[in-house]
């Protein structure tokens, strides 16, 4: 039996913004950062989390993470590992602690990030990727993991246990697919807001001969600007490819329509955040306006009551789960659920710190033991940072080859840590220094 014995919350933050990497209408300048958590036990082993922001206010989760591992009872960790769906609840709800939610914003992170570190610490312990650990859970041990409050009214304990007994039969075998064929892919790589003109044709051109089918473009600007960059990318691709735009809640509700239609191709894939990612009846008019274009949004989604609300509405086609917005794993295996009994397909949110190594995850859950199908299904991939990865994922011809290594896949190198740390780290001493940046 074992305890924590110690935590680490550290402000990781990468000068991104000196390339205008992640660049878009809302998030101009960015500099992707990750509050970043260890926990490890007096038996020497450790879990890993993280929540991934844009820079400024990474370290407010911080201050947050650190309170939220200050509800975990001083218990023997094995006891928290074996009921995570009672962990969860406990800090979700910490009668206290839920006033500066209620779940919702760094809060809601924050024990993200805890519940994170301790599903990567179970995983590890198992020998198993996190994905294959929760693929493999009976539907009874897979329910008892959810946190069914506020949802009843839209899926039931008793609806989640026949979608996950409707996917027992053939799941050793999409799981053995899923090791041999991995999952799709797209890429945002290309279109940066921030790119100029011939980077983004230069990238997109690159993304179709590594064998891309979709490519994302990012949109909101102007629609000068859009006009063009759409022409201009669909000219690098050719016809056959899927183009996905994204706004990033920039629009009005009345003004994203409109602003589709000047933009004026008839073959986008989807529209991405049009709105205010609170505004379900928004959403929900801007999908009729826009049909037969899919509205895709979720990864600036609250929780798993919004994802709701956006289902029952009708409001989206597409439902973006993030890994570190909600809070944990928990939270993502109810969305996955809701998305499965309203019929919806889940294409995660990716890039960021740490995302695309997190998130992969919940896709293969999805296949393996809820929703059974590909079809519609990708994940996004950013090529970004992700060398600073212990196991950094792998996109090959496409694809995210399935995770083998142990655990959730959050675990950060510690030079790479060491270095970045703000404000103290050496690399960033070194641009305080030169002048890119200031304090």
């Amino acid at each position: 039996m074992s305890r924590i014995a110690s935590r680490r919350v550290l402000d990781v933050r990468f000068p991104t913004s000196l390339e205008l990497d992640g660049s878009d209408a809302v998030n101009v300048d960015p500099d992707y950062s990750a509050a970043y958590l260890t926990l490890t036990t007096d038996a020497g082993d450790s879990g890993y989390g993280l929540v991934f922001t844009a820079g400024r206010g990474n370290e407010v989760v911080v201050a947050a993470i650190e309170s939220a591992v200050g509800l975990l009872p001083d218990v023997e960790v094995e006891s928290l590992l074996d009921d995570l769906g009672a962990t969860s609840r406990a800090l979700v709800h910490d009668s206290q602690f839920r006033w500066i939610g209620p779940e919702k914003g760094v809060a809601h992170m924050a024990v993200g990030a805890v519940l994170t570190a301790l599903w990567d610490l179970k995983a590890r312990r198992a020998g198993l990727p996190l994905w294959e650990l929760i693929a493999n859970l009976t539907p009874e041990e897979f329910v008892a993991a959810v946190d069914f409050s506020h949802l009843r009214d839209a899926i039931t304990e008793d609806e989640a246990l026949e979608i996950l007994r409707r996917a027992e039969p053939g799941k050793a075998e999409r799981i053995a697919e899923l090791k041999q064929t991995g999952f799709a892919a797209y890429t945002t790589s290309a279109g940066w807001l921030g790119y100029s003109d011939d980077k983004m044709v230069s990238l997109a051109k690159e993304a179709v001969a590594d064998g891309f089918e979709l490519i994302k473009l990012k949109v909101g600007g102007s629609v000068e600007d859009d006009v063009r960059r759409m022409k201009l990318a669909r000219e690098a691709v050719g016809p056959d490819i899927k183009i996905a735009v994204d706004a990033n809640q920039k629009w009005e509700v009345h003004e994203a329509a409109p602003w589709i239609k000047a933009i004026g191709d008839p073959d986008i894939h989807w529209i991405e955040e049009p709105t205010s990612p609170d505004d379900v009846l928004g959403h929900a008019r801007i999908r009729r306006e826009v049909a037969p274009i899919k509205i895709a949004t979720g990864e600036a989604v609250q929780n798993r009551i919004i994802v709701k609300q956006l289902l029952q509405a009708g409001a989206i086609d597409i439902l973006q789960i993030d890994s570190t917005r909600f809070a944990g794993p928990n939270e993502n295996l109810a969305n996955l659920l809701l998305a499965a009994k309203f019929g919806v397909p889940v294409c995660p949110h990716a890039g960021g710190v740490g995302l695309c190594e997190l998130v992969v995850h919940f896709s293969l859950i999805d296949y393996a033991a809820v929703s059974a199908d590909r079809e519609g299904r990708v994940i996004e991939f950013v090529d970004h940072l992700h060398e600073h990865f212990v196991d950094p994922v792998v996109v090959e011809r496409a694809h995210y080859l399935a995770p083998a290594a142990p655990g959730a896949g959050g675990e950060m190198r510690e030079e790479s840590v060491a270095r970045w740390t703000y404000p103290d780290g050496p690399g960033w001493a070194e641009l305080f220094e030169s002048g890119a940046f200031t304090r």
